[in-house]
């Protein structure tokens, strides 16, 4: 078993004083207010916001135990509240601001929240009745605004009425993280500070290099454990500057107002941008389109070469002089400082790890869940392979049980033990049970095999796999993240489960596909386009291209179901963290998925 001894601080309290004794001075959070504008808190100010809201939290009797909930996305008040629940032993419930009231409603209540703070005028005349209802809450109170239940009071009366801070112990619970609900009802997950600050503190070791005085933007939302660890309390204890987004639409021009070292981020980004690049690069002509592909191609032949352990010197001129004529100016869309980024949340294509690694922004794909706080393993600089999610991190140690999974598997499902490890389940003893082992593991519902180096690669979901007709088993998340490489696709979802054959999902990118229907005219309204025979043609002849010779042929979708809209988060089929819903999906076309099985 793994040594689970805590490295000091072993908590959240320690994490952010520490730092706010060695950097007072060094600029903390970056709130945008105008275009290119962004205004930063030191940590002492930041601190001393800290001091003035936990003892005006004390005032309204919060103590060690007690719930302090949030509905706002990340912003400065976010961490202050954050931080000021924490030094009074209480426990943070953060909730997404563009989620749905019913969602709100049961978070508040499952987890007793007493005090709720309130991102706007707009959430708070959502929760308004919140208090009549629910018996623990006793307080709403509004960051954006000022006056009798607002923030500024809040913290004028804690400027009164000081109250130290209480180091909670590593075992005190800091915060109930509610799961996304992609099989069933929200779960909250309970994690300690020594959760957290182990987690932070591994994950440093396997980044050496990111220090103070690196700089970060926020994208991913703090309502998650994985922005939580790996980007806001790790930024805190290393005294490193972190800017906040103003929106995704505004994603490029905050990097160039930023200007980060590093990013925390999702698959899912850099997909984009990667889509976006060969989009755009493929509408050019001439010689910029000539010298982008050359470049992309002879840094591509020198990784290759690499991991086998050559090298070519004419090679490597040539990949230096189309760096600095290309690739460095794709950098500076970025800021210009960017050293690398960590991925998680879903697995990383290679293809396109591998691209960003050749432009010299490498993406370190990992990997975890919310019941670990989050990470379990990691790639980094100094050990790292496309595809995988890296090797265990500190005091984690990582078994595969093939005993769940059918005979004569190579893979098996992930068991995690370590300090990272949930508590358990607020209120559910039952779906605790169901997760934990006997000797203190959490098995994931992830399937996945060791390398001989040691280096993790995940192979499906224990859950979403399921057999055809047939009894071949099919892992559709690997179909999936393939299928959405195809440039005329946005989004998929492959399906199956006791049928004859797979079927698609496809959402297109009308952006792409808008631009082949011109040239085809054809009509360019995304309604008009899914229902036309030689955009199925297309998707389905795409599909069957990119999948044949990598999977078995009963894996490859034989029909698909064209949409018009996107999955979202508005309409209840993606999570927070952008995962697709599968049985919210699968219910609501139902009759259309059904139809293509009738069809011959």
């Amino acid at each position: 078993m793994p040594d689970y001894t805590l490295d000091k601080p072993d908590n959240l309290v320690d994490f952010l004083e520490e730092s706010v004794a060695a950097y007072p001075s060094s600029p903390f959070l970056g709130t945008k207010k105008a275009p290119g504008r962004y205004e930063w808190i030191t940590y002492r100010d930041f601190g001393a916001r800290v001091d003035r809201v936990r003892a005006g939290l004390a005032s309204l009797g919060v103590k060690k135990g007690d719930a302090v909930g949030i509905i706002a996305n990340n912003r400065t008040e976010w961490a202050i509240c954050a931080y000021a629940t924490y030094g009074l032993v209480a426990r943070w419930v953060p909730m997404y601001e563009a989620e749905l009231p019913s969602t709100w409603r049961y978070i508040v209540s499952d987890s007793g929240i007493k005090v709720l703070f309130c991102s706007n005028r707009s959430v708070m005349d959502k929760v308004k009745d919140f208090p009549s209802t629910i018996p623990s809450l006793e307080r709403l109170i509004l960051i954006e605004g000022e006056g009798p239940g607002s923030l500024q009071e809040l913290e004028e009366i804690g400027a009164k009425n000081p109250v130290p801070s209480t180091k909670p112990d590593p075992d005190d619970v800091a915060a109930l993280i509610y799961t996304s609900g992609t099989t069933g009802d929200p779960k909250g997950v309970l994690l300690t500070h020594g959760n957290f600050t182990s987690n932070s503190l591994a994950g440093q070791k396997f980044y050496p290099e990111f220090k103070h005085g690196d700089v970060l933007l926020s994208i991913l939302p703090w309502a998650h454990s994985y922005a939580q660890t790996a980007e806001l309390y790790t930024v805190t204890r290393l005294g490193a500057q972190l800017g906040i987004m103003g929106g995704i639409d505004t994603l490029a021009e905050d990097m160039l107002a930023v200007r980060p070292t590093f990013l925390i981020a999702v698959p899912r980004v850099f997909n984009k941008i990667y889509d976006g690049i060969f989009a755009r690069m493929g509408q050019e002509k001439g010689l910029k389109k000539k010298l982008f592909f050359m470049a992309v191609e002879s840094a591509k032949k020198r990784r290759m070469l690499k991991a086998e352990g050559r090298r070519d010197p004419i090679l490597d001129l040539k990949v230096a002089l189309l760096d600095r004529l290309v690739f460095s100016k794709i950098r500076e869309r970025f800021g210009g400082r960017l050293r690398g980024a960590m991925t998680a949340s879903a697995a990383m294509n290679p293809e396109i790890a591998g691209f960003f690694f050749d432009i010299g922004i490498p993406t370190y794909d990992c990997y975890g869940m919310t019941e670990t706080s989050p990470a379990v393993t990691m790639n980094c600089p100094s050990a790292y392979k496309l595809g995988s999610v890296g090797r265990p991190i500190d005091k984690v140690k990582v078994v595969i049980d093939s005993s769940v999974v059918e005979e004569g598997a190579e893979d098996g499902e992930i068991v995690v033990y370590g300090p990272n490890v949930m508590k358990g389940y607020h209120n559910k003893p039952e779906a605790t049970a169901a997760v934990m082992t006997p000797d203190g593991g959490i098995r994931t519902g992830d399937r996945g095999r060791f390398d001989k180096d040691g280096f993790l690669y995940i192979t499906g979901r224990i859950k979403e796999q399921y057999k055809l007709e047939n009894g071949k088993f099919v892992f559709p998340a690997a179909l999936e993240e393939d299928i959405r490489l195809i440039p005329y696709i946005e989004n998929a979802m492959v399906y199956g489960e006791n049928k004859p054959y797979n079927i698609c999902i496809v959402i297109p990118d009308f952006a792409v596909l808008g631009k082949y229907a011109r040239e085809n005219g054809l009509p360019t309204e995304p309604e008009e386009l899914v229902r036309r025979k030689e955009v199925y043609d297309l998707i389905a002849d795409e599909v069957n291209k990119a999948l044949k010779g990598k999977y078995g042929g009963y894996e490859i979708p034989k029909k698909f179901l064209i949409l018009s809209q996107n999955f979202s988060v508005d309409d209840g089929t993606l999570t927070q963290t952008l995962k697709v819903k599968r049985r919210v999906v699968i219910q609501r076309l139902k009759d259309s998925i059904e139809a293509l099985y009738e069809k011959k």
